[in-house]
């Protein structure tokens, strides 16, 4: 994936967020963190695959993808509020169970929002991967979705949303 690219993209929606709605000065980390967490909240409640009491099944794709980027801007918009970019080494295994890999994600995330520590962001990062692969979207959709998803963001400005 073209990492500057999405800093880029998500550098651009914050410094208008933030102009627009008075927070330059703010620090906008816990809640960027709880956004984080409210989203990856989302995205499991779509997979339902904790849902052990029902037999419904996970929302169609394109909407769990929907979520997933939905935590990769606010995992981004972390970074960029902590001076911190993802350097990815290898792309992600999915090893785990899909609960696993959740659990993962959120534990990684609580270490982070503790430390702020450029090890434990890239752990949170490659978790977050590691779910996305888990999900079976490849790069080149999670980069298409959150191109999508990055341009509603910017016409919910336009809108006042």
């Amino acid at each position: 994936m073209n990492w500057t690219l999405l800093y880029d993209m998500q550098r651009m929606l914050d410094e208008r967020i933030e102009a627009e709605h008075g927070l330059v000065q703010e620090d906008l980390f816990s809640r960027k963190m709880l956004a984080f967490l409210v989203e990856l909240g989302e995205l499991a409640n779509e997979t339902r695959c904790f849902k052990f009491w029902s037999v419904k099944p996970s929302s169609p794709t394109e909407k769990v993808l929907e979520e997933y980027v939905d935590g990769l801007h606010f995992l981004l918009s972390l970074g960029l509020e902590c001076g911190l970019f993802y350097q990815e080494n290898e792309a992600p295994l999915a090893e785990r169970s899909l609960v696993e890999q959740f659990l993962a994600v959120f534990h990684a995330a609580d270490r982070f929002g503790m430390t702020k520590a450029s090890a434990d962001y890239h752990e949170l990062f490659t978790e977050y991967l590691c779910l996305g692969a888990a999900l079976g979207f490849s790069p080149d959709e999670i980069t298409a979705a959150y191109r999508r998803k990055n341009e509603v963001n910017h016409q919910r400005q336009n809108e006042r949303y």
